[in-house]
């Protein structure tokens, strides 16, 4: 057998020893032209995730393989969790090669929200966080959303070179290759890059030439273990991650007052005049509000809230934190899971989470 054969649907190398490790394929399967192994095979018909073994530290050797190359580096960064979507430290790990960023999941925010504007807000983003980009176009794989703009930007830049697309788990690039290759290539579907919400599905670089001397590599999903994501029941991530465009819940609260976010984490206002709080999570995650001084009681009694983390029986054992507000508009951001604009003259937050979950707040993005 051929020990370089790769799955067309991850790319991880095809073997038929073991069937609990990457890339298996019975021996009775190899007799097609494009072989998909077991795993992706699961995904696309049973929707079954079978775990793998990659670690963090092989998806940032990917990144440094990637800053040997000369070539051009698409960043995809997702707008629904844009922080929780950067990679740290990535223009030192490829070695400051060209970026183009594509601002992912446009179909997501709400429609309302101007195109030009999340452009601007991702370009200020960026900037803090020292990412030199050659351009930055907002987009949709899902809805193949300025493809066309996308496409002329890559042919531009590239200038000959391969292209790398990189991003975090989840953040949807190999819907957008999919996308790309659906859009310019009439691709039949049996032959598309496998697709899930699950973290963590291309497992090696998938390759697509450009041309006769160029290739548009689909690298594995860096993992970020502060995204809710990677705490949650595989059967959980679809219903708690967003799938469609977000409708925000308003509330006006005064002090001492709590909203829980199903089981998965929570806010109290401890200080402030009455303020608005607007949620934006999954449609499928119940929102429930409580006096700040029954919420303990509330989570310990396990009955009322939905999608509880493994492991955490008690509200002692979230991790706390506490931000004062500034005048305006803010948003208290939760990984993985959704964000909270609060409009405020000025106040004081407590958000409790899960230990390993990163909460921050930020420049509102709406």
């Amino acid at each position: 057998m051929n020990q370089e054969m790769k799955c067309f649907g991850c790319g991880a190398i095809i073997q038929n020893e073991n069937e609990k490790h990457i890339g298996y394929v019975p021996k009775s399967a190899m007799n097609n032209d494009k072989v998909l192994c077991q795993r992706c095979f699961q995904l696309k018909n049973y929707h079954k995730l079978q775990e793998t073994n990659m670690t963090k530290d092989d998806f940032l050797t990917i990144l440094q393989q990637i800053g040997e190359k000369d070539c051009l580096v698409v960043y995809m960064i997702d707008l629904f969790d844009f922080n929780g979507s950067m990679i740290q430290g990535l223009m030192r790990h490829i070695a400051y090669n060209d970026v183009l960023v594509l601002a992912n999941k446009r179909d997501i925010l709400p429609k309302s929200v101007k195109e030009r504007k999340l452009e601007h807000w991702v370009r200020r983003q960026l900037k803090d966080q020292g990412v030199q980009a050659v351009d930055v176009i907002v987009t949709s794989g899902k809805k193949s959303m300025n493809f066309d703009d996308i496409y002329d930007a890559i042919m531009e830049h590239r200038k000959g070179r391969d292209v790398y697309v990189v991003g975090v788990t989840n953040v949807g690039k190999s819907t957008f290759i999919n996308g790309l290759l659906k859009h310019y290539a009439e691709v039949e579907k049996q032959n598309l890059i496998t697709v899930s919400e699950y973290p963590g599905t291309t497992l090696n670089l998938i390759e697509i030439p450009l041309d006769e001397h160029s290739v548009l590599y689909d690298t594995p999903g860096i993992i970020n273990e502060s995204q809710m994501t990677h705490l949650l029941a595989p059967e959980d991530i679809k219903k708690v991650v967003p799938q469609g465009e977000l409708r925000p819940m308003g509330f006006q609260l005064n002090s001492l007052q709590t909203l829980y976010f199903g089981g998965l984490g929570r806010i109290d206002y401890l200080e402030g005049e009455q303020s608005s709080f607007i949620a934006y999570f999954s449609k499928n995650l119940k929102i429930h509000r409580t006096k700040t001084i029954k919420a303990d009681d509330l989570y310990n009694r396990h009955q009322t809230l939905q999608y509880e983390i493994a492991g955490i029986d008690s509200i002692a054992q979230m991790k706390s934190y506490e931000f004062r507000l500034m005048p305006g508009k803010t948003d208290i951001v939760i990984s993985g899971l959704g964000f909270i604009t609060v409009s405020s003259k000025g106040g004081k937050v407590r958000v409790l989470v899960p230990p390993q979950i990163s909460v921050i707040l930020r420049e509102a993005i709406i």
